[in-house]
């Protein structure tokens, strides 16, 4: 049985939804304070070969609510999505940040050490590495995070290496850089409140609201002069994790990978991905680039592919393609 915290959310919802198809049993433990009770009773009606054993709502940072999920349940590993992740509310307000995602993290080893469960996948990130010194990243390049966002996912990283040395807890820790896309079927996709992430963004200004998408920086020294990122599909996002997982159940060691694509694309480049799939033009909105935003980010994914034997297959249109039809189911 497998524990998903953050299962309601964008990323953990999907990993749900992969476990059910692929006939595993699992528990979510969720606050719902960025997850959607609609996805658990969207994912809880799915027949699938897996089942969703429950639904558990609880705050990592009550130790007992954590504690009572492994008392309750036999959990053989843990998938941990359950965090805070927005960069510019983590400037504004840190302590938030370290609150939940250090010290959430930590109630969640503890309850997990004293049920002997020694095997968790963790959603780290590729703020870990801050500003790039050379592209692409590779899992060598210095992690020196630049926010208190990027601070907390590399703080637990550290924290699960000790724990690996002193108590034999093992982990996969990773780091993704841009995730865009959902459930081809239609049954869970992005759902942030507020929305932060481009693609999203990009479609939600097609869909009568009024607003017009802006597209901060036009001067980066990009073959178009707009930032460059590494864009990767959910499912081929979600399909690292299952290796991740499979690897850790047969005895793998503590590792960490780049999940990203090995490629980039420029905002513009994606807006016009954007406007193919819709089938017309969006509004757009030329600004000033805003302070912190690298030129360039693109993963060096060779590790994860050799270790893991992943490797990303989604083109970025197939990407765009499942998140308008959630955005327009959404709307429906």
């Amino acid at each position: 049985m497998i524990l998903v915290t953050g299962g309601a959310g964008y990323i953990g919802s999907h990993c749900v939804l992969r476990l059910l198809r692929d006939g595993k049993d699992v528990v979510v433990f969720d606050s719902l304070e960025l997850g959607h009770q609609e996805i658990i009773d969207r994912l809880s009606k799915l027949d699938r070969p897996g089942k969703l054993i429950a639904f558990r709502k609880g705050d990592l940072k009550e130790p007992e609510d954590i504690e009572a999920v492994f008392s309750e349940f036999d959990i053989d590993a843990v998938v941990h999505f359950a965090a805070y992740s927005q960069v510019a509310e983590s400037m504004r307000d840190p302590q938030k940040y370290y609150y939940n995602n250090v010290y959430g993290t930590l109630n969640l080893l503890k309850a997990m050490m004293s049920a002997d469960v020694k095997r968790i996948v963790f959603s780290s990130t590729a703020a870990t590495y801050g500003e790039p010194e050379y592209v692409p990243i590779d899992e060598g390049h210095p992690q020196k995070p630049i926010n208190p966002y990027g601070n907390t996912k590399l703080m637990v990283e550290r924290i699960m290496d000790d724990y690996d040395r002193a108590y034999g807890l093992r982990s996969v820790r990773l780091r993704y850089f841009n995730v865009v896309g959902a459930d081809p079927a239609g049954n869970v996709g992005e759902w942030h409140e507020p929305e932060t992430h481009l693609v999203p963004n990009v479609l939600k200004s097609k869909l009568g609201d009024g607003k017009e998408f802006s597209l901060f920086g036009t001067d980066y020294p990009t073959r178009d002069g707009t930032c460059v990122r590494d864009y990767i599909d959910i499912e081929d996002l979600i399909e690292a994790h299952m290796l991740a997982l499979d690897y850790l159940m047969k005895g793998g060691a503590t590792d960490y990978f780049n999940l990203g694509t090995n490629d980039g694309s420029t905002v513009r480049e994606v807006f016009s991905v954007c406007e193919d799939v819709v089938g017309s033009k969006i509004p757009l909105r030329e600004c000033a680039r805003r302070p912190g935003d690298p030129a360039t980010l693109v993963a060096d994914n060779a590790k994860a592919k050799r270790v893991l034997g992943w490797a990303p297959k989604k083109t970025l249109k197939d990407s765009v393609t499942t998140a308008w039809a959630w955005e327009r189911s959404r709307q429906d």
